[in-house]
């Protein structure tokens, strides 16, 4: 029965493949969804976290990034700047959260729907450097393509730096990185002053 359960929600992972999400790959040619979104997150994570403002577990952050958006296979993606879509986000991704790490034995149900909260509530070193990554990583794919998807929503920079100034408590030094490329992407009208 264990293994059985660990099957079905293995398989049902499969469902975050299916997941859009609002930006475009680094060639602009189509959107990435939320599996791509998290192995990116996951290899970033691996390779920056030196750069974290504090010492962090590397593993349970990588475990953090890779799981944080699984409850999107039921609530959807909600997009950085929708502001009407963050009203209902919370609540649409709980009930999730509550049915898809349910369907896990309940030992390993508990430990990754803890981890999921923890990334949530962004009060410890490793959800704070997760966040960081989170935010950094759509960044770096907006520079790639050109700011795409920044011209598609009609973005402000004001929104941009809203969501970035949070990079910051994670990593300082990764908040430069995401500075310079905003303040770049102002300059070439890609976001709205």
């Amino acid at each position: 029965e264990r293994l059985e359960k660990q099957i079905n929600f293995i398989r049902e992972m499969d469902k975050e493949k299916f997941i859009g999400r609002q930006t475009y790959l680094s060639d602009g040619k189509r959107k990435e969804n939320d599996a791509e979104h998290a192995w990116h997150l996951a290899l970033m994570t691996l390779l920056l976290s030196e750069y974290a403002n504090e010492k962090i577990d590397t593993l349970k952050t990588m475990t953090m990034v890779l799981f944080h958006d699984v409850v999107e296979i039921d609530a959807g993606d909600t997009y950085a700047y929708d502001e009407e879509g963050k009203k209902t986000q919370a609540q649409r991704e709980q009930k999730a959260a509550e049915r898809l790490y349910g369907l896990l034995p309940e030992d390993q149900g508990a430990k990754l729907k803890a981890i999921w909260e923890e990334f949530e509530a962004k009060n410890t070193p490793e959800s704070r450097f997760a966040h960081a990554m989170d935010n950094l990583q759509p960044l770096m794919l907006n520079n790639s393509n050109g700011g795409g998807d920044w011209r598609e929503h009609g973005v402000s920079a004001e929104q941009v730096y809203g969501r970035q100034r949070k990079t910051a408590l994670g990593s300082e030094k990764l908040y430069e990185v995401t500075d310079h490329i905003i303040r770049e992407h102002v300059e070439k009208g890609n976001l709205k002053k």
